[in-house]
């Protein structure tokens, strides 16, 4: 399994930073991708500082793509701005955690009871086929392609209900969940019972039983809270509790 080390916040390293060339969409877009992609992944540590400078000549390009991919981590809650200072990865919040967790399972428990009275066996294939695929990857060992295809396997299940909008929705709200989820992934045997949990969920709406289809969600989605809220003591640097000195070290200029 791979180690998630973010024991010690401060610069980060940007060559940890994804190449933005096979990336699609304007500069900005491909700039936000490859910060995104290092901050749910944890290749930037929570509470590293952003340093624009760093990231213009990693990836080659202009201040202005990256000031607008840092506004737009910002806006997601996953960068702090601070007005004539800089920038830093956001801290986990475990208040935001909860809240997340609160709407994400209003949304998902109701759309597993939806697709269980409504699937077609198309829909049921590619679920079906997403859980042989997080079966490989955990034999792999492949943490960062889990966690992809458990995110594609949710949106599976949303799109499944037949409202194309709740999928946006749920990633307009996931970013500190998604963050959060990653981190627990390393945990020994973790990813294995997702897959485990995945499974009772397909199974429930395979047999069209709504009722066992929300008791599965309802206990694979309780799994992040009751496994994060230890993390607050456990690891205080992860949610700013330990927040390292800032006023000698000028941010992102």
């Amino acid at each position: 399994m791979i180690d998630v080390d973010i024991s010690h916040p401060g610069d980060f390293d940007a060559t940890v930073l994804r190449p933005i060339d096979g990336l699609s969409g304007s500069l900005g877009a491909k700039v936000y991708q490859s910060l995104l992609e290092a901050i749910l992944f944890l290749k930037i540590k929570p509470g590293s500082i952003i340093r624009k400078g760093d990231i213009c000549e990693q990836l080659g390009v202009s201040r202005s793509p990256v000031t607008e991919a840092i506004a737009r981590l910002s806006s997601q809650g996953l960068v702090d701005v601070v007005p004539q200072s800089g920038s830093r990865v956001s801290f986990l919040s475990l208040p935001e955690i909860r809240e997340g967790s609160f709407i994400r399972e209003a949304l998902e428990v109701a759309a597993v009871e939806r697709v269980a009275q409504v699937r077609t066996d198309d829909q049921l294939a590619r679920l079906t086929r997403s859980l042989r695929l997080q079966s490989l990857l955990v034999e792999d060992g492949d943490l960062a392609g889990f966690h992809q295809v458990d995110e594609e396997f949710h949106e599976l299940l949303l799109e499944a209900t037949g409202f194309p909008r709740l999928a946006q929705v749920m990633n307009s709200l996931s970013m500190q969940i998604s963050r959060a989820r990653y981190l627990l992934l390393p945990t020994p045997g973790r990813v294995a019972e997702t897959v485990k949990e995945h499974a009772a969920i397909v199974d429930a709406i395979e047999k069209k039983d709504p009722a066992q289809a929300t008791l599965a969600m309802r206990f694979h989605l309780g799994q992040l809270i009751h496994r994060i809220a230890p993390l607050e003591t456990e690891r205080p640097e992860l949610f700013g509790q330990l927040r390292p000195t800032m006023q000698n070290d000028k941010m992102a200029l």
